[in-house]
């Protein structure tokens, strides 16, 4: 697992990258606000139900939450299951908002 700041973030969707965001808030949480993650709640990762991510195991993945700490779990858990490449978006929803404010 790898550090990504919310501005680095912001530059790769910027400049049109391909970016494979998840996202492992509670789906209440993703109603309210998100920057276009796939929805794989924490429990689901923690439970080893990622079949979805599955296409995503040799690529970049960006893993964010409302702070960063069920994203850095999460990106643990999917290291142990063989990704390669996984990124937890250091202060997660709450630091983008600051940044950024709310996503249109």
């Amino acid at each position: 697992m790898k550090i990504i700041t919310v501005e680095e973030l912001k530059q790769k969707l910027d400049s049109g990258q391909k970016v494979n965001l998840v996202d492992v808030r509670e789906p209440n949480e993703f109603e309210e606000v998100n920057i276009g993650g796939r929805l794989v709640p924490l429990g689901k990762v923690q439970t080893m139900q990622v079949e979805e991510l599955e296409d995503l195991k040799d690529e970049e993945v960006i893993v964010y939450c409302r702070s960063g700490r069920r994203s850095m779990m999460a990106c643990q858990i999917l290291d142990q299951l063989g990704f390669k490449d996984t990124y937890n978006l250091e202060g997660g929803i709450l630091d983008w908002i600051n940044k950024y404010g709310l996503p249109k």
